[in-house]
């Protein structure tokens, strides 16, 4: 699938993770739902080479994007453009039918984010922009907020690790084990600051995921694992310097 192309440059952990969220559960137990488990792909690669299953892996997750009567008619499900747009619009995201794949990614991430900040308490808030280095003397939510936002945009290794902190609250809140940090203990930290008060608002996101339907507790986890491995793929020499 040209549009995901870039799954073939991640790394076995990250597709494992991405493998996991379509097909187990928090328990780490398979889903009802799902038939990858039984393809000779999944039997002779998972979980060590799950590159070699990616035609599979992307053909299940498709099928989560689309009702069974579609998806028959078609022969598949809807491309991963139009199951991104889905995941977007679920979650009230702003973006127009000419926004890029990438961008409303970004989007996406950059929302949930924002949402978990304004949730936070303003200790949980003042917490995270000590160790962002942020100046919290006269402490103003409405700044602190905008402040944090900024450095999320901003690039750079403090937008690095707000990003893989979010995307590993998130993980951990679908499958029950989060991503698998770099040995920093800049990123150690904040990844522990953010589990707390991320998770809480993700566990309210997902009781209205499974009220929508379950398709949504496979596809809004899925693709944000998707935009990180293409952040990933994308950035991965400047993230090694970031490791490093």
């Amino acid at each position: 699938m040209e549009e995901l192309e870039f799954l073939n440059k991640a790394s076995n952990e990250d597709l494992l993770t991405l493998c996991d969220i379509v097909c187990k559960d928090k328990n780490g137990d398979l889903r009802l739902t799902e038939s990858l488990s039984e393809t000779v792909a999944y039997k002779l690669y998972y979980p060590d080479d799950i590159q070699k299953m990616l035609p599979s892996l992307i053909k299940e997750f498709r099928l989560f994007g689309g009702n069974s009567i579609a998806n028959k008619l078609r022969g598949g499900g809807p491309s991963y453009s139009e199951i991104l747009r889905d995941v977007a619009k679920h979650c009230k995201v702003n973006f127009n039918s000419a926004t890029p794949n990438e961008l409303v990614e970004q989007y996406l991430l950059q929302k949930l984010f924002n949402d978990s900040l304004e949730k936070m308490s303003d200790d949980d808030l003042k917490i995270l922009m000590n160790e962002m280095g942020l100046d919290e003397t006269n402490f103003n939510r409405q700044i602190a907020v905008s402040s944090i936002m900024l450095l999320w945009k901003s690039g750079g290794f403090k937008s690095y690790i707000l990003l893989v902190s979010v995307v590993n609250a998130i993980v951990k809140a679908v499958i029950g084990r989060g991503l698998s940090l770099a040995a920093n203990a800049a990123m150690t930290r904040v990844a522990a600051i953010l589990t707390g008060p991320i998770g809480w608002v993700l566990t309210a996101l997902w009781t209205i995921i499974d009220i929508a339907g379950p398709a949504y507790r496979v596809t809004v986890p899925a693709v944000i694992q998707i935009a990180y491995i293409r952040y990933v793929v994308t950035n991965k020499e400047s993230i090694k310097l970031l490791n490093k």
